[in-house]
């Protein structure tokens, strides 16, 4: 494997990244026009998004395995370049059966990179000697913010859905060109195993990851009508509150690694994790709307940087091998946010959404209350490493 502390590979898993996002939200402008094209009704569409989902899901499960085998960068080629070919077909598909495979097939590529990239920049942030991994999450949520622009703007001069993803299309293609020579060429053992169940250690850190994705799940699709039903806004600023936490999100990350380089991971998960929660009771408690609003700012800033430590983490530990680590995170950090709205739904009837909110401050307590454990001394990866030989032994 060539060395991984170079700017040009640096720049490659950015670009994956950004791709990633970007395309993600190229899609969502088009879902109104894709209802009125196939005329479904919601619950139609509703199982279209599902298919999305799960081919996630599945794609995930196999991604971990594949990379394990051959390697991050030929799935991430294949997902990146997928994703850009996919993209229009969502916007000509005429059944609803052609747009749930379509969708399908895009989630695939979407959740292939996904996990692809993660386990790129595990491998990008060991050769280099400071943290990396939060700027490359930043670029998925500027990628979002980059696709869900160029898109909106494409419709609003009424390009047709079909020329815009098109356009983006063709942006996303020379993203991966350019990405494809400086991405690592990783050589894996042929004796790695392709599936190992995930225990102990990372299974903390998948808990703690689907913890964190349910909550940003949450806040995507509920915190408008919190907003609105609490009086805090009226319905056409009730995207306000998403909007403010996306950014704190974003500004977070860009600046994560400078102060993770500073602090660590233990004060990252501590005091990111009492600073997020804090921004719950400030949202949930405060008399004034502006300063409710502030909330969204702190959950944003506070969880930030929880996600790329809990990344980091499965790529150090030694317990199971870093690529099926980090496809176990990523799979159920994305079942998080599959399942969290619906749970906080289920939540809201029975307590109401604000007492359903304050569950979720609850659920993140348990990241501050699990720093310590996350940012384990090297006497116990020693110990890891041990469990690791035994379990291969086992296996063998």
């Amino acid at each position: 494997m060539q060395s991984t502390d170079r700017p040009e590979t640096r720049l490659a898993t950015r670009l994956a990244f950004l791709v990633a996002g970007f395309a993600l939200a190229c899609w969502a402008p088009l879902v109104p026009f894709a209802k009125d094209r196939l005329a479904v009704d919601d619950g139609v569409l509703g199982m279209l998004l599902l298919c999305l989902g799960l081919g996630s899901v599945a794609a995930m499960l196999a991604t971990g395995m594949l990379s394990a085998r051959y390697g991050s960068k030929p799935i991430m080629i294949a997902g990146g370049l997928g994703l850009a070919l996919i993209l229009p077909m969502l916007t000509v598909a005429s059944t609803p059966f052609t747009l749930g495979i379509a969708l399908a097939a895009f989630g695939a590529c979407l959740g292939s990179l996904d996990v692809a990239m993660n386990i790129h920049a595990v491998e990008v942030e060991k050769g280099t000697d400071r943290p990396l991994m939060s700027g490359f999450h930043a670029l998925f949520s500027i990628g979002g913010f980059i696709g869900s622009l160029v898109v909106t703007l494409l419709l609003s001069v009424r390009a047709g859905p079909l020329v815009a993803t098109l356009l983006c299309s063709v942006l996303m293609i020379v993203a991966m060109v350019v990405a494809w020579p400086r991405l690592l060429r990783t050589v894996q053992s042929e004796d790695t195993p392709l599936f190992v169940m995930p225990r102990g250690f990372v299974l903390l850190l998948a808990a703690l990851a689907a913890i964190t994705f349910l909550v940003e799940g949450a806040i995507l699709d509920w915190s408008a009508l919190l907003l609105t039903t609490q009086g805090r806004v009226d319905a056409s600023h009730g995207g306000l509150g998403y909007m403010l936490f996306a950014i704190a999100m974003t500004a977070g990350r860009l600046a994560g690694d400078a102060i993770t380089a500073k602090v660590g991971d233990r004060a990252i998960m501590l005091w990111g994790g009492v600073i997020a929660v804090a921004g719950f009771v400030v949202l949930l408690i405060s008399p004034i709307s502006i300063l409710a609003m502030s909330g969204f700012l702190l959950i944003g800033l506070g969880a930030s940087n929880i996600v790329p430590v809990l990344f980091r983490k499965g790529g150090a530990q030694k317990v199971m091998p870093a690529g099926l680590a980090v496809a176990a995170i990523t799979m159920t950090g994305y079942a998080g946010v599959l399942v969290g709205p619906a749970g906080v739904g289920f939540a809201a009837d029975h307590l109401g959404l604000p007492g359903a909110f304050w569950m979720l401050a609850l659920l993140l307590c348990v990241a501050p209350l699990c720093a310590g454990i996350v940012a384990r001394n090297r006497d116990q990866e020693e110990g890891e490493a041990d469990a690791h030989r035994s379990y291969r032994s086992m296996d063998a």
